[in-house]
């Protein structure tokens, strides 16, 4: 497999590039080759007085190379100039392939919008799955918050088609996965049709399918809105990462990422692994 992993050389990108346990789950999951992208904004200028940029890119780059190339992965470097959630998607697209990782801050106090514009039009627009890692705030030397990236999944379902295909994801997240939640949150505009089966019931069979897979499994039906209680589920459970479909049931354009995905994505605590639709001609 192939990943993108965006950085823009900030202590940021630092922390997760440089966290072995970050490194060992995305082999695990079978990521054998890391293109990292630095995309400089078209309205940056080359140079500032006193401060060499491309001198500082390139050694940040190198040092993030050996240390990927010392976790065993490939890894091949992207320097572009230009709008960076589409040059990232542009990159990803031209190389195939099959995860884009980006890093967000975690939460600042006062704010309901918690990613960066970059973060959330990847979440929009992305057309490979996205994993949105989590950096802690207000500190010099920041960490991961969780380095152990698809040990404990909380994959939440509206049981859209691209809610499946989100589940589908777990065929190869298994390998780095020992406990998943699967959730699934009732509305009075939601109740699925009876000959679809109970909830819990459907539940249940995704629960066999991953106990299959030597993933230990629970299952939980809540009521009420539900990107609210996702993120209640994320604080309860505390997963290192939770997964879900970028589109649900809505249609309407407005929602083309989904009101509960985006909230979900500004807001959740840990990591967060977005699956967009499948592509169509």
């Amino acid at each position: 497999m192939k990943a993108v992993y965006a950085t823009d050389l900030s202590a940021a990108s630092d922390a997760a590039i440089e966290t072995d346990t970050c490194l060992e789950c995305l082999d695990r999951i079978g990521v054998d080759t890391l293109h990292l992208v630095t995309v400089v904004p078209a309205n940056v200028h080359a140079g500032t007085p006193g401060i060499d940029h491309e001198k500082r890119r390139r050694r940040a780059l190198r040092r993030y190379r050996e240390t990927i190339e010392a976790g065993g992965l490939e890894v091949e470097s992207h320097v572009v100039r230009g709008t960076p959630h589409r040059r990232i998607n542009g990159i990803a697209e031209t190389v195939g392939a099959n995860l884009t990782i980006v890093g967000s801050r975690g939460k600042r106090p006062l704010e309901n919008r918690l990613i960066g514009s970059t973060t959330r039009n990847l979440a929009r627009t992305t057309v490979v799955p996205l994993l949105v890692t989590r950096v802690e705030r207000q500190t010099d030397d920041p960490a991961l918050l969780e380095g152990q990236l698809f040990r404990r999944v909380l994959y939440a379902t509206d049981f859209s088609e691209n809610a499946e295909r989100a589940f589908e994801a777990f065929s190869y997240l298994r390998h780095a996965t020992r406990e998943a939640t699967l959730v699934h949150v009732e509305t009075p505009n939601s109740r699925q049709p009876a000959s679809d089966g109970a909830p819990d019931e459907r539940l249940a069979e995704l629960a066999t399918r991953l106990e299959s897979w030597d993933v230990d499994a629970t299952v939980d039906v809540r009521e009420g809105d539900p990107a609210d209680e996702i993120l209640t589920a994320e604080a309860e459970y505390e997963p290192t990462t939770t997964l879900l479909g970028s589109r649900g049931q809505s249609r309407l354009r407005r929602l083309l990422l989904g009101s509960v995905s985006e909230s979900v994505v500004a807001n959740a605590l840990g990591n967060v692994f977005l699956v967009p639709p499948e592509r169509t001609a």
